[in-house]
Formats: C-alpha cells, sequence, structure tokens
C-alpha cells in the first residue's frame, strides 16, 4: 500500500513538471533572444514564469506558456463555458493584474510549437484588471 501511495505522488510530481516545461520554454525562448525584441524587461518575463506555472497547475489546464506581449496562453482540458469560465475566475482571483488568453483548436493545429505559440497576441482576451472591474 505505501508502494502505491509513493507511485502515485511521484506521478502527480512528475505531471506538474512537465506542463511546466511549456512555461520554461517560451521564458527561454523569450528571453533567449530568439523571439527578437522583447515588449518588456527581462523581470517581467520572470515574474510571468511563477505565474505561468501556477496557471499550468490548474485543474482545467492541460498546458501553458507565456505569450511575447505579456499575456499567458493555457490549452483547457474541457473545453466548455462553465470550465473556461471557473478558469478564468480561478486565475483572475489569483493574478488580478494578468491576462489569459485560451488557444483554441484551430490556433493550435496552425502553430506546433512553442516558437509559434510565444507570438499569439493576447489582446483578443480581456484582461483580469477589467474583469474584476480594476480599470
Amino acid at each position: 500500500m505505501k508502494h502505491l501511495v509513493a507511485i502515485a505522488i511521484l506521478l502527480t510530481l512528475a505531471t506538474g513538471t512537465a506542463r511546466a516545461d511549456n512555461c520554461g520554454r517560451s521564458r527561454e525562448y523569450l528571453l533567449g533572444g530568439l523571439g527578437g525584441d522583447i515588449t518588456m524587461p527581462p523581470q517581467a518575463y520572470e515574474d510571468l514564469f511563477r505565474v505561468c506555472v501556477a496557471a499550468s497547475t490548474m485543474a482545467n489546464v492541460k498546458d501553458a506558456y507565456i505569450l511575447k506581449d505579456g499575456g499567458i496562453a493555457v490549452i483547457p482540458k474541457q473545453d466548455t463555458v462553465a470550465a473556461t469560465a471557473s478558469t478564468l475566475a480561478q486565475f483572475c482571483d489569483a493574478y488580478p493584474k494578468a491576462t489569459l488568453r485560451f488557444l483554441t483548436r484551430k490556433e493550435l493545429l496552425l502553430t506546433k510549437s512553442v516558437t509559434g505559440i510565444v507570438r499569439i497576441s493576447s489582446t483578443s482576451a480581456t484582461p483580469c484588471k477589467k474583469i474584476k472591474g480594476l480599470s
């Protein structure tokens, strides 16, 4: 029984790390100069990395990325209105100054790599400030 618990814990930790990989990859791409001129100071992308990792652990998030323009992009596990609303509410409660962008299936088909996703704009997403009535 102890072995089963230990295996379950290791699998949970491994899954969380795997989901955070694309947060790290997108940060490395942006800060490594591969994405061209970055639009924010390097420290801002480091702060976004922490937000991205936290977003990647949310219940309805399959994967998360840092966007070049400062948003966080996520691939949802369930693409329903209720699941999306719940994830957005949870994210905006935790990060009221951030912007969460849900990636569509069509976008994922067109952008097959981290580099393509990082370049996606978050301007079509409503910032948490506006959702929470802070601006």
